[in-house]
């Protein structure tokens, strides 16, 4: 499959005139509990040739889209962000893109743009919208799936992520990991919680295809309690940003020459 997205990823750049910066899984499987027929989630960054900028026109308005899609199918979704884009998302802590960075599955990377944007991260980490965006998709899932005596029991687990993302947010005031299993680890103590959640997460490894079952009151309580008190927590906090847009237009700049040498 390797190979089929690096020949996917060289036929955008063709097709679209484009250089792509970096490529990643971005879903279930950078997660860690893939099931036997998760499709590959493929999200990329990529930077247009000079002329693309030097217009009248800004980016993202009408023709001059900012993403790029490809079609969907059973095994692939893969799609990406033109780089302004990204790095306006980035200046505005945006998590999936946070995420694309700490993704273990690395399809492409190339030049120094992915490098030196991590190194910017600290200037644009904003824990009260990460916390909000992270409880929003818990309580959302949540509401959708948990609540009755019967369950869709995989879905503990895109309930479970969230929360235990915004833990690591409270307790290290940094951008949480990707890995389901180090969230897991770092912020459920062992018990009966942590036994229950291991559980299911080899029954979801092992390819087990569960869906209605009485739902575990255990896990229920531990995200009930928990997106209360995380909530009134996101709410405390006070906290002032730096402006980075200085540091991320010279990001911008430097890439640009970088990619094509002649600007």
């Amino acid at each position: 499959m390797n190979e089929i997205i690096q020949q996917k990823l060289m036929d955008i750049e063709e097709k679209h005139g484009v250089k792509i910066l970096y490529a990643v899984e971005s879903g279930s499987r950078a997660w860690g509990f893939p099931s036997k027929d998760s499709d590959y989630d493929v999200r990329f960054i990529y930077i247009n040739q000079p002329d693309w900028y030097l217009s009248i026109d800004p980016q993202g308005i009408g023709t001059k889209r900012d993403v790029i899609e490809e079609p969907i199918n059973d095994l692939l979704d893969i799609s990406g962000w033109e780089i302004t884009k990204a790095l306006r998302l980035f200046r505005k802590n945006n998590p999936p893109l946070l995420e694309w960075l700490r993704s273990e599955i690395v399809y492409y990377q190339k030049y120094a743009f992915v490098d030196n944007m991590r190194t910017l991260e600290s200037d644009v980490f904003y824990p009260n919208s990460m916390l909000y965006h992270y409880l929003n998709m818990a309580k959302k899932n949540y509401r959708e799936y948990l609540q009755g005596p019967e369950v869709r029991i995989k879905k503990y687990f895109y309930v479970l992520r969230p929360v235990m993302a915004c833990k690591w947010i409270e307790k290290y005031n940094m951008t949480p990991p990707i890995s389901f299993h180090e969230l897991l680890e770092d912020t459920v103590p062992e018990g009966k919680l942590k036994n229950e959640i291991n559980q299911l997460l080899k029954r979801k490894l092992a390819g087990d295809e569960f869906d209605i079952e009485p739902r575990i009151d255990v896990i229920n309580q531990f995200v009930e309690f928990e997106m209360e008190r995380l909530e009134e927590y996101a709410k405390s906090l006070n906290i002032e940003v730096k402006d980075p847009t200085e540091l991320l237009d010279g990001l911008f700049r430097d890439t640009l020459k970088e990619v094509w040498q002649e600007y």
